[in-house]
């Protein structure tokens, strides 16, 4: 497909190359990849592909900095940030519509991206200056304790391609605050937000070599060595748990300072005292947003009894009304997936769930033509046994399991190794507490269907992750304590 003239400018003007040390470089080995565009199947364009060797140049450069970053006036790094949040704003329909072309989620959703990506740079911005310790007297008054926060040091930011923007700033905007240099390796389905990002920190004024960007099809072959060497001290990762798992392995060999952001599997409960209509309002937000390529994604609708086939039946209606197509296209709410492999993983667990006793109320299987879209779809009748309950779907799929009672609601809702996010729909304030209370996930969503905000710390239990980011506690993740006694006194 030849892309339309605003379309081939967005991306024509994103440097392609690898950006190591403030300069944008080819790949040591000549070599470079294709980005696709998902609604279509075709190449958008080409973007270095970096290697091993690039990967220790980027390190070079960050640990060459590092002393210099680290003693950088807060006041100046928060000042970075916050021109680099103006720039993205202004900026806001070219980046959304670049990251449209790459990844597939509609406009109004990529804009959207973009302010909350934002966001991210501006709360930091803010928590720059506000970086304290403490001071006090020891219990037997013969001593003064100082307790100060220093940068961990080079950081290892590894990011997905659902979020290309705003996982790139949560991670980049507190490593930036504390005083942190930082490799960013972007998912290689979407380097163009992050080398999009790069360029934009570059022209607020980040000094050389405090942000690498390395777009790679060779993830081990680029993080793996840097974890192992010894010179980086931090690994933030935001992905699949699988993956999390190999890279805590990777990190124990030097012991570094680990946040894992990974698998979800949410439970959305419904009792039958709730907003019925606010209830289906909050399904479509957990379940749609993002084309339901979100850790935070509704992944199994539990309904009460009495009122699921009411619930079913309006949810129904309101994803089979929804406009599927290219995210480019006026009107489009629901774009393409990632890619033929997430659309066939999509089609399996449909299947599988239909054999095993569930209804199809609307869509159930894949839009004909280019691209990799899947009809939005809605499941009745959902046995709690079937591979939907235990695996993350990561697309349009809302699968409807109901339940009698509270406690077995509760019950099912922490049947999974995965604890990231919960949604709860009650009137009944008792119970509201009550089951946010008995929940195991770091996030709950109380009659609301989106709980992700930069002032919040977000972030998830059990096999969903470790440490958090965002909120006031973001930056604690790339700070470490330093107690000083002082005797004598």
């Amino acid at each position: 497909m030849v892309l339309a003239g605003h379309e081939e400018r967005v991306v024509e003007q994103v440097a392609k190359r690898l950006f190591i040390g403030g300069e944008w470089r080819d790949a040591a080995s000549g070599g470079t990849f294709k980005v696709e565009d998902p609604s279509t199947g075709s190449v958008l364009c080409e973007v270095a592909n970096a290697g091993t060797d690039d990967a220790f140049a980027a390190l070079d450069a960050a640990v060459r900095i590092q002393p210099t970053w680290a003693k950088h006036a807060p006041r100046e790094r928060g000042e970075i940030l916050r021109r680099a949040y103006e720039l993205l704003m202004q900026r806001q329909e070219d980046l959304a519509l670049l990251m449209t072309l790459e990844m597939g989620k509609p406009l109004a959703e990529a804009k959207g991206e973009i302010a909350y990506a934002a966001d991210f740079l501006r709360w930091f911005s803010e928590e720059a200056v506000r970086i304290e310790g403490g001071f006090s007297i020891s219990p037997n008054g013969q001593a003064r304790f100082l307790i100060m926060q220093q940068p961990v040091g080079p950081s290892m930011l590894i990011t997905p391609w659902n979020f290309p923007m705003a996982m790139g700033t949560r991670k980049i905007g507190p490593a930036i605050a504390a005083g942190c240099t930082s490799i960013l390796k972007p998912a290689q389905q979407t380097p163009l937000s992050a080398l999009a990002l790069a360029d934009i920190l570059r022209e607020a004024g980040l000094p050389e070599g405090v942000l690498s960007v390395l777009p790679t099809t060779d993830a081990g072959g680029v993080t793996e060595p840097l974890l192992r060497d010894g010179r980086i001290r931090k690994v933030s990762f935001t992905g699949s748990t699988t993956v999390g798992r190999k890279l805590l392995e990777q990190s124990a060999d030097q012991v570094l300072r680990t946040s894992m952001e990974l698998g979800g599997n949410a439970p959305f409960l419904v009792f039958d005292d709730a907003d019925l209509d606010a209830a289906v309002d909050g399904a479509m937000q957990a379940k749609m947003r993002n084309i339901g390529e979100a850790c935070t994604a509704a992944n199994r609708i539990y309904v009460q009894a009495g009122i699921a086939p009411r619930f079913a039946e309006r949810l129904s209606e309101r994803m089979g009304a929804l406009t599927v197509g290219r995210g480019t296209e006026e009107g489009v709410q629901v774009g393409p997936l990632i890619d033929g492999k997430a659309r066939e993983k999509v089609q399996h667990l449909v299947d599988d769930a239909v054999n095993r006793g569930a209804r199809v109320m609307v869509g159930g299987g894949p839009d004909e033509g280019a691209g990799y879209f899947y009809r939005p779809t809605v499941l009745a009748d959902v046995p709690q046994e079937s591979e939907l309950s235990s695996t993350e779907i990561f697309g349009p799929v809302a699968p409807i399991i109901t339940f009698e009672t509270e406690e077995e609601a509760l019950a099912d809702a922490n049947d999974t190794e995965y604890g990231l996010v919960s949604y709860v729909y009650t009137r009944d304030l008792n119970r509201a507490f009550r089951v946010s209370e008995g929940l195991e996930t770091g996030m709950v969503g109380l009659n609301q269907g989106i709980v992700s905000n930069p002032a919040a710390p977000f972030g998830g239990v059990k096999h969903s992750g470790l440490g958090r980011e965002g909120g006031q506690v973001g930056i604690d993740e790339f700070l470490e304590t330093k107690y000083v006694g002082i005797g004598g006194v």
